[in-house]
Protein backbone atom coordinates (compact mmCIF):
# COMPACT_ATOMS: atom_id res chain seq x y z
CA UNK A 1 0.00 0.00 0.00
CA UNK A 2 1.19 3.51 -0.85
CA UNK A 3 2.71 4.41 2.32
CA UNK A 4 0.93 8.04 3.98
CA UNK A 5 3.13 9.47 6.75
CA UNK A 6 2.29 12.15 9.18
CA UNK A 7 4.19 14.38 11.07
CA UNK A 8 2.97 16.24 13.91
CA UNK A 9 4.19 19.56 15.09
CA UNK A 10 2.95 20.81 18.79
CA UNK A 11 -0.68 20.72 17.77
CA UNK A 12 -1.40 21.58 21.08
CA UNK A 13 1.06 23.57 21.97
CA UNK A 14 1.00 26.42 19.94
CA UNK A 15 -2.37 25.76 17.99
CA UNK A 16 -0.69 25.18 14.54
CA UNK A 17 -1.19 22.29 12.33
CA UNK A 18 1.25 19.57 11.40
CA UNK A 19 2.86 18.98 8.06
CA UNK A 20 1.65 15.81 6.79
CA UNK A 21 3.41 14.67 3.00
CA UNK A 22 2.25 11.25 1.29
CA UNK A 23 4.24 9.12 -0.40
CA UNK A 24 7.49 10.59 1.43
CA UNK A 25 8.42 7.48 2.80
CA UNK A 26 9.29 8.61 6.28
CA UNK A 27 8.03 7.99 9.96
CA UNK A 28 6.71 11.07 12.40
CA UNK A 29 9.24 12.21 14.42
CA UNK A 30 10.08 10.23 17.25
CA UNK A 31 8.36 10.83 20.85
CA UNK A 32 11.34 11.96 22.30
CA UNK A 33 9.69 11.71 25.45
CA UNK A 34 9.02 8.08 25.41
CA UNK A 35 5.86 7.86 26.11
CA UNK A 36 3.57 6.48 23.07
CA UNK A 37 1.59 3.95 23.96
CA UNK A 38 2.49 1.19 22.22
CA UNK A 39 2.04 -2.68 21.99
CA UNK A 40 4.37 -5.62 20.63
CA UNK A 41 2.60 -8.50 20.19
CA UNK A 42 3.28 -12.35 17.83
CA UNK A 43 0.18 -12.70 15.65
CA UNK A 44 -0.55 -16.08 14.43
CA UNK A 45 -2.77 -16.38 10.70
CA UNK A 46 -4.10 -20.10 10.09
CA UNK A 47 -5.83 -21.00 6.66
CA UNK A 48 -7.22 -24.54 6.49
CA UNK A 49 -7.94 -25.41 2.55
CA UNK A 50 -10.62 -28.40 2.34
CA UNK A 51 -10.00 -30.83 -0.38
CA UNK A 52 -11.33 -30.62 -3.85
CA UNK A 53 -11.12 -33.27 -5.94
CA UNK A 54 -12.53 -31.43 -8.60
CA UNK A 55 -10.22 -28.49 -9.19
CA UNK A 56 -8.67 -28.07 -12.14
CA UNK A 57 -7.08 -24.70 -10.77
CA UNK A 58 -7.27 -23.43 -7.28
CA UNK A 59 -5.89 -20.18 -6.02
CA UNK A 60 -6.26 -18.55 -2.43
CA UNK A 61 -5.30 -15.37 -0.95
CA UNK A 62 -4.15 -14.10 1.96
CA UNK A 63 -3.73 -10.98 3.11
CA UNK A 64 -0.50 -9.84 5.03
CA UNK A 65 0.13 -7.27 7.42
CA UNK A 66 1.37 -3.42 6.36
CA UNK A 67 3.85 -1.58 7.82
CA UNK A 68 3.37 1.99 8.37
CA UNK A 69 4.10 5.00 10.77
CA UNK A 70 2.40 3.58 13.63
CA UNK A 71 3.31 -0.12 12.92
CA UNK A 72 6.21 -1.74 12.62
CA UNK A 73 6.00 -5.53 11.26
CA UNK A 74 8.81 -8.04 11.52
CA UNK A 75 9.94 -11.50 11.31
CA UNK A 76 6.96 -12.43 8.75
CA UNK A 77 7.05 -16.30 8.17
CA UNK A 78 4.49 -18.35 5.62
CA UNK A 79 5.18 -21.78 6.34
CA UNK A 80 2.68 -24.51 3.98
CA UNK A 81 3.42 -27.10 1.43
CA UNK A 82 2.15 -24.89 -1.47
CA UNK A 83 4.26 -23.24 -3.69
CA UNK A 84 3.10 -18.94 -3.30
CA UNK A 85 4.28 -15.68 -4.63
CA UNK A 86 3.42 -12.23 -2.98
CA UNK A 87 1.89 -9.18 -4.57
CA UNK A 88 -0.09 -6.22 -4.41
CA UNK A 89 -3.64 -5.32 -5.36
CA UNK A 90 -3.78 -2.32 -8.00
CA UNK A 91 -6.10 -0.13 -6.58
CA UNK A 92 -5.05 0.31 -2.53
CA UNK A 93 -1.92 -1.40 -3.01
CA UNK A 94 -2.67 -4.26 -0.28
CA UNK A 95 -0.19 -6.89 0.23
CA UNK A 96 -1.58 -10.62 -0.20
CA UNK A 97 0.35 -14.20 -0.92
CA UNK A 98 -0.94 -16.26 -3.67
CA UNK A 99 -0.59 -20.03 -3.22
CA UNK A 100 -1.49 -22.15 -6.15
CA UNK A 101 -2.04 -26.42 -5.28
CA UNK A 102 -0.83 -28.60 -7.81
CA UNK A 103 -3.69 -31.12 -8.36
CA UNK A 104 -3.09 -33.32 -5.76
CA UNK A 105 -2.59 -30.79 -3.70
CA UNK A 106 -5.73 -29.45 -4.14
CA UNK A 107 -7.50 -32.36 -4.02
CA UNK A 108 -5.92 -33.55 -0.67
CA UNK A 109 -6.15 -29.67 1.10
CA UNK A 110 -3.72 -27.98 2.65
CA UNK A 111 -3.10 -25.89 5.84
CA UNK A 112 -1.43 -22.21 5.63
CA UNK A 113 -0.04 -20.36 8.67
CA UNK A 114 1.71 -17.02 8.92
CA UNK A 115 3.30 -15.84 11.68
CA UNK A 116 4.88 -12.20 12.09
CA UNK A 117 5.89 -10.01 15.31
CA UNK A 118 4.24 -6.70 15.35
CA UNK A 119 5.01 -3.06 17.30
CA UNK A 120 1.66 -0.93 17.05
CA UNK A 121 2.23 2.72 18.28
CA UNK A 122 -0.71 4.62 19.28
CA UNK A 123 -2.20 6.86 16.40
CA UNK A 124 -3.45 10.43 17.69
CA UNK A 125 -4.04 13.52 16.27
CA UNK A 126 -5.62 15.55 18.71
CA UNK A 127 -8.67 17.38 16.75
CA UNK A 128 -8.27 20.55 18.34
CA UNK A 129 -10.92 22.85 16.48
CA UNK A 130 -9.97 26.22 17.11
CA UNK A 131 -6.22 25.46 15.66
CA UNK A 132 -7.72 23.88 12.55
CA UNK A 133 -10.73 26.28 11.42
CA UNK A 134 -8.68 27.74 8.44
CA UNK A 135 -8.33 23.61 7.72
CA UNK A 136 -9.41 22.68 4.76
CA UNK A 137 -10.21 18.82 2.82
CA UNK A 138 -7.74 17.99 0.30
CA UNK A 139 -8.56 18.95 -3.23
CA UNK A 140 -10.34 16.75 -5.49
CA UNK A 141 -7.61 16.70 -8.03
CA UNK A 142 -5.06 15.15 -6.06
CA UNK A 143 -4.95 11.45 -7.49
CA UNK A 144 -3.75 10.13 -3.88
CA UNK A 145 -7.16 11.64 -2.35
CA UNK A 146 -9.79 10.70 -5.75
CA UNK A 147 -10.78 7.31 -4.58
CA UNK A 148 -11.78 8.01 -1.21
CA UNK A 149 -14.27 10.93 -2.37
CA UNK A 150 -15.38 8.58 -4.68
CA UNK A 151 -18.45 5.85 -3.97
CA UNK A 152 -17.99 1.80 -2.89
CA UNK A 153 -20.63 -0.75 -3.78
CA UNK A 154 -22.64 -0.42 -0.45
CA UNK A 155 -21.61 3.12 -0.14
CA UNK A 156 -23.09 5.48 -2.04
CA UNK A 157 -22.98 9.10 -1.81
CA UNK A 158 -26.10 10.17 -3.47
CA UNK A 159 -29.66 9.87 -1.88
CA UNK A 160 -30.31 8.94 1.12
CA UNK A 161 -26.80 9.48 2.46
CA UNK A 162 -25.99 12.40 0.85
CA UNK A 163 -29.32 14.13 2.15
CA UNK A 164 -28.28 12.91 6.05
CA UNK A 165 -24.80 14.42 5.41
CA UNK A 166 -26.29 18.04 4.80
CA UNK A 167 -28.71 17.76 7.35
CA UNK A 168 -26.45 17.06 10.09
CA UNK A 169 -23.43 19.45 9.09
CA UNK A 170 -25.98 22.70 8.18
CA UNK A 171 -24.48 25.39 8.58
CA UNK A 172 -20.45 24.04 9.50
CA UNK A 173 -17.86 25.85 7.67
CA UNK A 174 -14.68 23.89 8.15
CA UNK A 175 -14.38 20.24 7.67
CA UNK A 176 -13.35 19.84 11.14
CA UNK A 177 -16.75 20.40 12.20
CA UNK A 178 -18.84 18.46 9.54
CA UNK A 179 -16.54 15.93 10.64
CA UNK A 180 -17.43 15.95 14.64
CA UNK A 181 -20.44 16.23 13.84
CA UNK A 182 -20.97 13.58 11.45
CA UNK A 183 -18.65 11.78 14.56
CA UNK A 184 -21.33 12.35 16.98
CA UNK A 185 -24.57 11.32 14.52
CA UNK A 186 -23.10 8.08 13.87
CA UNK A 187 -22.31 7.13 17.74
CA UNK A 188 -25.26 8.76 18.83
CA UNK A 189 -28.02 6.99 16.53
CA UNK A 190 -26.32 3.84 15.73
CA UNK A 191 -26.25 0.67 18.00
CA UNK A 192 -23.49 -1.83 18.26
CA UNK A 193 -25.43 -5.00 17.36
CA UNK A 194 -24.80 -8.14 16.07
CA UNK A 195 -28.46 -9.73 16.10
CA UNK A 196 -29.82 -11.11 13.55
CA UNK A 197 -29.31 -10.97 9.69
CA UNK A 198 -27.94 -8.07 7.45
CA UNK A 199 -25.17 -6.96 10.01
CA UNK A 200 -21.40 -6.94 9.04
CA UNK A 201 -21.77 -6.04 4.99
CA UNK A 202 -20.94 -2.29 5.37
CA UNK A 203 -23.96 -1.67 3.85
CA UNK A 204 -24.44 1.79 4.39
CA UNK A 205 -27.97 2.62 3.51
CA UNK A 206 -29.08 -0.76 5.49
CA UNK A 207 -27.09 0.95 8.72
CA UNK A 208 -28.59 4.36 7.90
CA UNK A 209 -32.02 2.45 7.92
CA UNK A 210 -31.37 -0.37 10.70
CA UNK A 211 -29.08 2.02 12.89
CA UNK A 212 -27.27 -1.27 14.38
CA UNK A 213 -24.57 -3.44 12.86
CA UNK A 214 -21.04 -3.85 14.13
CA UNK A 215 -18.15 -1.87 13.12
CA UNK A 216 -18.15 -2.40 9.87
CA UNK A 217 -21.96 -0.63 10.17
CA UNK A 218 -20.44 2.03 11.87
CA UNK A 219 -17.83 3.18 9.44
CA UNK A 220 -19.75 2.71 6.20
CA UNK A 221 -22.00 4.93 7.31
CA UNK A 222 -19.46 7.58 8.86
CA UNK A 223 -17.43 6.95 5.33
CA UNK A 224 -20.58 7.79 3.11
CA UNK A 225 -21.70 10.98 5.50
CA UNK A 226 -18.16 12.25 4.99
CA UNK A 227 -17.05 11.55 1.74
CA UNK A 228 -20.49 12.95 0.55
CA UNK A 229 -19.57 16.02 2.35
CA UNK A 230 -16.70 16.45 -0.02
CA UNK A 231 -13.71 15.03 2.76
CA UNK A 232 -11.62 12.15 2.18
CA UNK A 233 -12.26 9.44 4.34
CA UNK A 234 -10.68 5.47 4.26
CA UNK A 235 -11.85 2.46 5.49
CA UNK A 236 -9.33 0.19 7.29
CA UNK A 237 -9.32 -3.41 8.48
CA UNK A 238 -7.24 -5.74 10.93
CA UNK A 239 -7.63 -7.12 14.01
CA UNK A 240 -8.59 -6.44 17.93
CA UNK A 241 -5.99 -7.57 20.33
CA UNK A 242 -7.65 -7.31 23.46
CA UNK A 243 -6.76 -5.37 26.11
CA UNK A 244 -6.80 -7.26 29.07
CA UNK A 245 -5.27 -9.97 27.84
CA UNK A 246 -1.64 -11.15 27.36
CA UNK A 247 -2.13 -13.99 25.16
CA UNK A 248 -5.03 -15.81 23.62
CA UNK A 249 -7.20 -16.32 20.58
CA UNK A 250 -9.09 -13.75 18.01
CA UNK A 251 -12.51 -14.34 17.30
CA UNK A 252 -12.64 -11.85 14.23
CA UNK A 253 -12.03 -8.87 12.62
CA UNK A 254 -12.00 -5.14 13.59
CA UNK A 255 -11.97 -2.00 11.40
CA UNK A 256 -12.12 1.64 11.82
CA UNK A 257 -11.19 4.67 9.74
CA UNK A 258 -9.54 7.84 8.66
CA UNK A 259 -10.38 11.16 7.28
CA UNK A 260 -8.23 13.68 5.57
CA UNK A 261 -7.16 17.05 6.23
CA UNK A 262 -4.75 19.55 4.34
CA UNK A 263 -1.80 20.19 6.49
CA UNK A 264 -2.80 17.94 8.83
CA UNK A 265 -3.19 14.38 7.18
CA UNK A 266 -4.87 11.21 8.27
CA UNK A 267 -7.03 12.08 11.32
CA UNK A 268 -8.08 8.95 13.23
CA UNK A 269 -11.73 7.56 13.99
CA UNK A 270 -13.21 4.30 15.82
CA UNK A 271 -16.78 5.42 16.27
CA UNK A 272 -17.94 1.54 17.06
CA UNK A 273 -15.47 1.43 20.00
CA UNK A 274 -16.57 4.99 21.05
CA UNK A 275 -19.76 3.49 21.29
CA UNK A 276 -18.77 0.93 23.77
CA UNK A 277 -16.84 2.47 25.47
CA UNK A 278 -18.34 5.71 26.45
CA UNK A 279 -15.60 7.57 28.80
CA UNK A 280 -13.38 7.05 25.52
CA UNK A 281 -16.35 8.68 23.24
CA UNK A 282 -14.17 11.94 22.70
CA UNK A 283 -10.64 9.97 22.63
CA UNK A 284 -11.62 7.81 19.39
CA UNK A 285 -12.35 10.58 17.58
CA UNK A 286 -8.59 11.36 16.54
CA UNK A 287 -7.29 8.61 17.99
CA UNK A 288 -6.81 4.49 17.55
CA UNK A 289 -5.09 3.12 20.45
CA UNK A 290 -2.21 0.77 20.12
CA UNK A 291 -4.41 -2.54 20.75
CA UNK A 292 -5.17 -3.43 16.82
CA UNK A 293 -3.10 -4.94 14.15
CA UNK A 294 -3.88 -3.39 10.45
CA UNK A 295 -4.38 -5.35 7.09
CA UNK A 296 -5.50 -3.61 4.51
CA UNK A 297 -7.13 -0.45 3.20
CA UNK A 298 -10.19 -0.17 0.71
CA UNK A 299 -13.39 -2.01 -0.47
CA UNK A 300 -14.15 -3.44 -3.46
CA UNK A 301 -11.30 -5.36 -4.02
CA UNK A 302 -9.76 -7.30 -7.19
CA UNK A 303 -6.76 -8.71 -6.14
CA UNK A 304 -4.51 -10.31 -9.22
CA UNK A 305 -5.65 -11.55 -13.11
CA UNK A 306 -6.33 -15.20 -11.01
CA UNK A 307 -9.45 -13.10 -9.01
CA UNK A 308 -12.05 -14.04 -11.53
CA UNK A 309 -15.29 -13.64 -9.08
CA UNK A 310 -17.26 -10.70 -7.72
CA UNK A 311 -14.89 -7.82 -6.19
CA UNK A 312 -13.74 -8.50 -2.52
CA UNK A 313 -16.59 -6.50 0.03
CA UNK A 314 -13.12 -5.97 2.16
CA UNK A 315 -10.33 -8.16 2.46
CA UNK A 316 -8.90 -9.85 6.14
CA UNK A 317 -9.96 -13.62 5.99
CA UNK A 318 -8.67 -15.94 3.46
CA UNK A 319 -10.07 -16.20 0.02
CA UNK A 320 -10.03 -19.17 -2.56
CA UNK A 321 -11.22 -19.91 -5.93
CA UNK A 322 -11.57 -23.47 -7.85
CA UNK A 323 -12.46 -23.13 -11.91
CA UNK A 324 -13.32 -19.36 -11.27
CA UNK A 325 -16.01 -19.89 -8.30
CA UNK A 326 -15.30 -18.93 -5.09
CA UNK A 327 -14.29 -21.78 -2.61
CA UNK A 328 -16.55 -22.10 0.71
CA UNK A 329 -15.88 -23.55 4.26
CA UNK A 330 -11.87 -22.02 4.66
CA UNK A 331 -11.12 -22.88 8.18
CA UNK A 332 -9.56 -20.24 10.41
CA UNK A 333 -8.02 -19.64 13.27
CA UNK A 334 -6.10 -16.31 14.64
CA UNK A 335 -4.36 -15.93 18.07
CA UNK A 336 -1.85 -13.56 19.18
CA UNK A 337 0.73 -13.20 22.54
CA UNK A 338 2.44 -9.98 23.65
CA UNK A 339 6.38 -10.02 23.72
CA UNK A 340 9.09 -7.52 24.72
CA UNK A 341 9.31 -4.26 22.77
CA UNK A 342 12.27 -4.06 21.16
CA UNK A 343 15.20 -1.69 22.68
CA UNK A 344 14.04 0.72 19.35
CA UNK A 345 10.20 1.07 20.80
CA UNK A 346 11.85 1.40 24.28
CA UNK A 347 13.91 4.33 23.08
CA UNK A 348 10.58 6.02 21.48
CA UNK A 349 11.53 4.66 18.20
Amino acid sequence: MIRFRLILSSILAVGATAIFTAHAGRPPAPDSSGTTPTRSFEFTYQVHMPANADAAATHLWIPLPQPDAYQDIRNLQIDSPVLYKRGREPEYGNAFAMFTPSPAQAASGFDVTMRFTATRREHKVPPDVASLQKVSASSANDPTMKRYLEPDKLVPLSGTIAELAKERTAGDTTPIQKARHIYEYVVATMRYDKSGEGWGRGDAIWACTAKRGNCTDFHSLFIGMMRSSGIPARFEIGFPLPEAKTEGDISGYHCWAEFYLDGVGWVPVDASEAWKNPPKHDYFFGAHDANRVLFTYGRDIRLSPEHKGDPLNYFIYPYAESNGQPVKNLQTHFAFRNVAPTPEVTAGH
